[in-house]
This record gives structure tokens, sequence and C-alpha cells, in this order.
């Protein structure tokens, strides 16, 4: 058994579970109904699904897609019913979803060549960001690292307090500044502070507003130029945390931080409060970054590592 089959056992499995409980119970009902009462998967069949698929918030442009493939597969398989449809559904979902090229996440493990590894976390105020930081330094300090988080969103108190408490909760230092400091000082102190303590992991908060575009992209540009200075290919991981609840605002959020920034890594908060989850699939599938983490809960154990087919298993459990 590998270290991440150890590290998604039974608990993490149960946490799953429970998280996308409303998600399933939506996304379920709306698939019952896509189908009742017919023996053969038709158009009438196909575009009922299509209907489902769009009111779960997986999108228009995944929907479409996962509908064309299943239209493909019906075609050469003739026999298919419906009784085959949750599987193919199951199949082609899974598909859409998009793997890590570096899978050592899984783990909550870093690259041997890459120290400290740093992980600039980005996303508007409300998502569950600094929440999110927190998380991700216990489970980086449990799976053995020593940790350093960057207070950079000095745009709040509230941010920087926020980010203390989780430094305190989990016993990880922090580098912050006044209120008001230029964040890329605060970046390019945190790095630099990381290289001298020898850190493993470094995690930099950062400002989460989008009523200035223009100003986000050049606040960003900033932070990542500084950070160079210090460590050349870093910032290694730009994490776009965003919030499952609100389904397709979450897509738009995504257009404006993929356009500001180069984001390699997703996290989606909150999936356990809505019935939303299928948003995952749409931000996945659209801007062919991988979901790494996702958020089911506000205790520090509830970040889960995302994995394609146990999300996919998890969503199509029936109890």
């Amino acid at each position: 058994m590998s270290f991440f089959n150890k590290l998604f056992g039974k608990k993490e499995k149960e946490t799953l579970d429970q998280g996308l409980q409303k998600t399933k119970e939506g996304f379920f009902s709306k698939i019952t109904r896509a189908i009742a009462g017919k023996s053969s998967i038709d158009d009438e069949v196909l575009d009922n699904l299509e209907e489902a698929l769009v009111s779960a918030d997986v999108g228009i442009d995944t929907t479409v897609q996962i509908i064309e493939r299943i239209e493909k597969r019906v075609k050469q398989d003739k026999y298919l019913g419906t009784a085959d449809l949750n599987r193919i559904l199951r199949e082609e979902i899974q598909e859409v979803l998009v793997d890590a090229d570096d899978q050592s996440y899984k783990n909550f493990d870093i690259p041997a060549d890459k120290k400290p590894y740093v992980i600039l976390v980005v996303g508007v105020n409300g998502v569950g960001k600094t929440t999110t930081i927190g998380k991700l330094a216990y489970n980086y300090k449990k799976a053995g690292y020593d940790v350093l988080l960057g207070a950079a969103d000095t745009f709040r108190a509230a941010a920087v307090d926020q980010l203390t408490i989780w430094s305190e909760r989990t016993g990880v230092p922090i580098v912050k500044q006044a209120m008001g400091s230029d964040p890329s000082a605060v970046a390019y102190d945190t790095v630099q502070s990381a290289v001298a303590r020898g850190t493993d992991v470094v995690i930099i908060d950062t400002a989460g507003r989008l009523h200035n575009k223009a100003h986000l992209m050049e606040e960003l540009s900033k932070i990542r130029r500084v950070i160079t200075k210090v460590l050349p290919d870093a910032p290694h991981e730009v994490m776009l945390v965003l919030d499952g609840s609100t389904g397709q605002n979450a897509l738009e959020q995504a257009k404006h931080f993929t356009a500001a920034t180069d984001v390699n890594a997703l996290t989606i908060t909150k999936l356990d409060g809505t019935a939303k989850g299928g948003v995952v699939l749409a931000i996945a599938n659209q801007f062919k970054i991988p979901v790494k983490f996702i958020g089911v809960g506000e205790k520090m154990e509830d970040l889960l590592i995302f994995d394609k087919q146990e999300f996919v298993d998890s969503l199509f459990k029936l109890d």
C-alpha cells in the first residue's frame, strides 16, 4: 500500500463522502429525473441529462463535452441502456478532471530540488483563503516539514490577524509587517528569512481584491518579481482558492486570476455546505488546472487531497 493510500484512509474517505453529501443528493435527484421511465439512452434522455448537469453547476462547456462523449459511446455501443448511464457518466466525469504532472502533493510532499518550496496563495476575500493556508501549514508540518507563513495581505488588518491565529494554532512561524505595508516587501522578507532558516515550505498570503483588475495584476507581478530576486525559480506554485458554494461565480473569479498570474494549482473550499460541487468539474476542465485540495469543513483536518477517482467515487456512492 502506498503512503498516499494510507493517508487517504477510511477516516478521510468518510469525511469526503460527508462533505459531498449535499452535492450528491442534488446531483442524483436531477439525474434520476432525467432518465425516469426510460429504457434506452435516446435524445430525450441526453437532453434531460444535459439540463441536469448544467443545473448542477457543471457548466455549459463541460456539460456539452460530456454529452458529446456519451453520444459517441451510445452510437458505438448500440446495446447501452439507462442502466449503463451511471457507469458511463462516472467514467466521462473522471475523464474531464485534470491530473497534476507532479503527484507528490498527494503525500503533502515537496520536490527534493526545490527548497524552500514557495507557494503563493491567491483568491478573493471570503473564499476561505486564510483558513486554507492554515490547513496547508498544518498538513505540511504534520508531514515533517519546517513551514513559514508570509502575511502579504497587508490591506486588511483582519487578514494578518487571522493568519497570525493560524500561525499560533499550528505552531508555524510567520513573517508580517504593519497594515498598509508593501505586500511585495513582506513576500521578499518571508522568502529571504526562509532561505536563512533553511525552511522547507513557504506559504504566502496575498490580497484578494478584484475591483481593480489592473492593480491586481500589477501587485501579483511585483510580488513574483521580488521573490525571484531571492529564488530565481520561485514561486513554485501559485494556488488559487475558490469557494465552491458560489457556483458559476467561482468560474468568473478563476478567469480574473488566471489572467492576472500564472495559476498552476486550485483549492476548492466549502464543498460541505453546498449542492454546487459540480463546479469543480467546470473549473478544472475549463482552465486545465489541477485541483489539488478541497475544503469540506473548518477543522485543520478538513483540507483533503483531491484525487479524481476518489472524488467521483464519492459523488456516485449510493448510501
